[in-house]
């Protein structure tokens, strides 16, 4: 995949799951509950993840810019944080058409 075509994957991916994550939960409410309960697992993993790369760059002495830089290549980080980006998309996309 080109350096282009994956930016356009990326943007129209985060559009295209935020609008399909508010019409599925329209047709089956309990999707609601699961994307919320998920939001609010992933900003725990996200915080925990970060909180403790600051800390230990802290506890090592090591340089802040450069270190703190490889949180981006935990998986688990980037998987929460992406679920996240979308569902703050999603909820105020439902908080746009609802008002």
């Amino acid at each position: 995949m080109k350096d282009d075509d994956m930016k356009l994957f990326l943007v129209a991916g985060s559009i295209v799951l935020s609008v399909v994550m508010y019409l599925t939960q329209n047709h089956w409410y309990r999707l609601r509950f699961i994307f919320n309960v998920a939001a609010v697992i992933c900003a725990l993993i996200f915080g925990n993840i970060t909180s403790l790369s600051i800390y230990q760059i802290i506890k090592d002495g090591t340089v802040m810019m450069t270190a703190i830089h490889a949180v981006f290549l935990n998986p688990l980080f980037l998987m929460t944080g992406s679920f996240l980006g979308l569902y703050m998309i999603y909820r105020i996309l439902a908080a746009v058409i609802e008002e």
